[in-house]
């Protein structure tokens, strides 16, 4: 079985998590997965490829505002919250709150994406 990485939340390091926020498509995941709790990664329906998707959530898992695990082939995508509420009180709701404002991303969650749309 693949082990992912998720580093600590010590290691949780405000610049990696604001650059992993600033990309539109990250964001809508998180937006998503803010009003959803936990999803598979082809829950999300997004203008880019799997692999393009796959690259988005190992961004953010590597920052540390996502936590994925595996479930045989599927993998599942959860929010970091209390991490985050800890390291950076605040900062995810004021990014969701803002983010809410301009919001462009959906997910359908009658016909999961192929990672393709």
């Amino acid at each position: 079985m693949k082990i992912l990485h998720h580093p600590h939340r010590d290691d949780i390091h405000l610049s990696s998590v604001l650059y992993a926020l600033s990309d539109p498509i990250r964001l809508g995941i998180i937006s998503v997965l803010a009003q959803t709790g936990e999803q598979p990664c082809n829950y999300f329906c997004v203008p880019v490829a799997k692999s393009t998707l796959s690259h988005h959530i190992r961004t953010l898992r590597e920052a540390g505002v996502v936590f994925v695990r595996i479930q045989g082939t599927q993998h599942f995508v959860t929010i970091r919250r209390a991490d985050m509420d800890t390291r950076f009180p605040g900062l995810l709701d004021a990014v969701l709150g803002a983010a809410s404002d301009a919001a462009d991303f959906s997910a359908d969650p009658s016909s999961p994406s192929d990672g393709v749309t």
